[in-house]
């Protein structure tokens, strides 16, 4: 990426894609929104096109491809690339969401949970499949982004004492897993990010816990949920699991050694107050 940028946009006549590395605890939206009044500060076009090539869940790192001006059209495109992250998942527990942005709400027993027996399964997770999304995720269910329903749900669940369950609402998807890799495997669960209050997400805590935790590289299609991937995982082990870190390392042609910081982007507009989400 530049330094910093001509201030006419008909100087990129196919526009900016910028490969922004996304802070932890951010919304997509919030990071297009930054950028969004940066760009527009800084080119002087109030009707400047923003927008992202793929979603990052808020409690999710890595890249996250902007795209500005003329390359808002090419994001569709840039969406469908394989991409390719760095998760984490821990075995023995389950939250709503299926990753830490609700508080754990089952414990699993963890007999069949070794190193050894998930090594033996991830083949079985290689290629073509059908998976179920996360209700606790951005799609549409009859109109309704389908964490709007799952929100009502688990109020609805708290206030009567009883356990959440989504029920069948989400259909499956068709998506391909091209490769699945073990990178390390630990007994207990270190939690990288902490929440120090600050950020409008928020993060469960799991001090004190004592949960397997696996890094695995996925290399897969457009539409693969990666937290269903860790729920699906849980399950085959005869247990529970949830994503306790995710990363995404490749996205439409760019490897995490191609991104940058969101203060690095504001920086190049001229904007050096990063803020907050």
């Amino acid at each position: 990426m530049a330094r910093s940028f001509s201030h006419s946009i008909e100087d990129y006549p196919d526009g900016i894609v910028l490969p922004v590395d996304k802070p932890y605890r951010w919304t997509s939206a919030d990071v297009i929104r930054k950028i969004k009044y940066a760009a527009i500060r800084h080119f002087g076009k109030k009707n400047l096109k923003v927008g992202h090539a793929g979603t990052l869940d808020p409690l999710a790192t890595g890249i996250l491809l902007v795209c500005i001006g003329p390359a808002t059209r090419r994001a569709e495109a840039l969406q469908g690339s394989p991409k390719e992250y760095i998760a984490g998942v821990s075995f023995g527990a389950t939250t709503p969401s299926y990753d830490l942005e609700k508080e754990i709400d089952r414990r699993c027993p963890l007999d069949g949970v070794s190193e050894a027996a998930l090594r033996a399964v991830l083949p079985g997770f290689v290629g073509e499949q059908d998976q179920v999304a996360p209700l606790f995720s951005a799609k549409s269910v009859d109109g309704v982004r389908a964490y709007e329903t799952a929100r009502r749900l688990l109020r609805e669940a708290q206030r009567a004492g009883r356990p959440f369950d989504p029920g069948d609402l989400l259909q499956s998807n068709r998506i391909t897993i091209s490769e699945l890799e073990l990178l390390s495997w630990s007994d207990t669960l270190q939690q990288d990010f902490r929440d120090d209050g600050t950020g409008r997400i928020r993060v469960a805590s799991v001090e004190g816990l004592v949960l397997p935790t696996a890094r695995i590289r996925v290399a897969c299609s457009k539409g693969t949920y990666i937290r269903a991937l860790a729920r699906d995982l849980g399950e085959a082990l005869g247990s529970g699991a949830f994503l306790s870190s995710l990363r995404r390392t490749k996205n439409g042609g760019f490897g995490i050694e191609d991104a940058v910081s969101l203060e690095e982007v504001l920086l190049a507009f001229g904007d050096a107050r990063s803020g907050r989400a």
